[in-house]
């Protein structure tokens, strides 16, 4: 499947339109509004005030409760904007936002209100084609699950084993401990005192996947192709699959995965430093990566920056509504990317 998305954050709505969808699946609308409402903002002090109901609207693809086989297309509606906020700074480029990058390879036409379709408000749209995703990858035995791995320095317990994370999905702060998450939450209520922004990363697993998925040349391997996929959503600056940079610490009698044969005749490693991949090829245990996300860089502090239009250096004192961080709000979209990824590799 390939996904296409659309909109801008003070549009009229956002969207996405996936191609290659199996016909015949019968949509479960009340699982794709689990995750919507996970990554929806305005549910409390840690998020952006802005409110939205993210209900999607199907336009196409689906007759009868049952998709055709014909592109599928959502739309979900912007229904709580504030333009008027973004008119005085239209001009400023936000330092670490895309507006001076955007405004540079599109020449200046790119929708500059709230990021326009740089925005994180596109991710709805995403959360909505992962979690079709998601139900076709349950046909074939294969689930995905994210937890807060860690918030400006503060890590929850590592992932382990799949059912904690499924219990973590139905909290209003995915972590694995309360208390670490508790923490989490209160370095991110300082930082949002402080007119400021925090950090952090998720960790992520694809339980069920079999071994010999994918190949070591370029577009075929397994950590590329989930890697496009995670580098496409806004905010992730970094993707390590398994101990990831910890490798840097070990040896190998410690970084190498020890094979046995189970009772049921099955290879299983006794550890899975290597993220469930060797040489681009699943191996059979769960596929497992950690991606970093920077700070949102919306923030209300003073900042140097430039005046597009006049080309001369400016001081930005930014106004509107924006997340003090977006980790914990982004763990139902990367469990999203990680699921069209997963389809990608298993040929869906």
């Amino acid at each position: 499947m390939k996904y296409t998305l659309f909109g801008e954050s003070h549009g009229p709505a956002v969207g996405v339109v996936l191609e290659g969808v199996p016909a015949g699946l019968a949509l479960d609308m009340e699982a794709i509004q689990f995750d919507m409402s996970r990554r929806a903002p305005g549910r409390n002090d840690l998020s952006t005030a802005r409110r939205e109901a993210d209900v999607p609207h199907i336009a196409s693809g689906v007759f009868e409760g049952r998709t055709t086989g014909a592109p599928l297309c959502a739309v979900v509606e912007n229904t709580d904007t504030r333009s008027k906020d973004y008119e005085r700074t239209r001009d400023l480029a936000r330092p670490g936002h895309a507006d001076y990058a955007a405004h540079v390879r599109y020449g200046g036409f790119n929708d500059y209100r709230g990021g326009g379709h740089f925005s994180g408000r596109l991710t709805a749209a995403l959360v909505f084609a992962g979690a079709v995703a998601k139900q076709i990858l349950a046909q074939k035995g294969v689930t995905v699950a994210a937890h807060i791995s860690s918030v400006y320095g503060i890590s929850d317990d590592p992932m382990e084993e799949l059912e904690p994370l499924l219990a973590a999905q139905k909290k209003d702060f995915p972590v694995l401990n309360d208390e670490a998450g508790q923490r989490m939450q209160e370095a991110i209520l300082e930082a949002k005192g402080d007119l400021d922004s925090v950090g952090g990363a998720i960790e992520c697993g694809v339980f069920g996947l079999p071994a010999g998925l994918g190949a070591p040349g370029f577009g075929q391997n397994a950590e590329g192709i989930f890697s496009q996929y995670l580098f496409a959503v806004p905010a992730v600056k970094a993707v390590a699959f398994g101990a990831g940079v910890a490798f840097g610490l070990m040896r190998g009698s410690e970084a190498n995965d020890p094979l046995y044969v189970d009772e049921d005749g099955s290879v299983k490693a006794e550890q899975n430093c290597a993220g469930g991949i060797n040489g681009g090829i699943t191996n059979g245990m769960p596929l497992t990566f950690e991606v970093t996300m920077r700070p949102t860089p919306s923030i209300a502090r003073q900042q140097f920056t430039v005046d597009m239009a006049k080309n001369e250096n400016a001081v930005l004192e930014l106004k509107g509504r924006h997340d003090p961080c977006v980790v914990h709000r982004a763990v139902p979209v990367i469990e999203a990317a990680a699921a069209l990824a997963a389809c990608e590799l298993m040929g869906v």
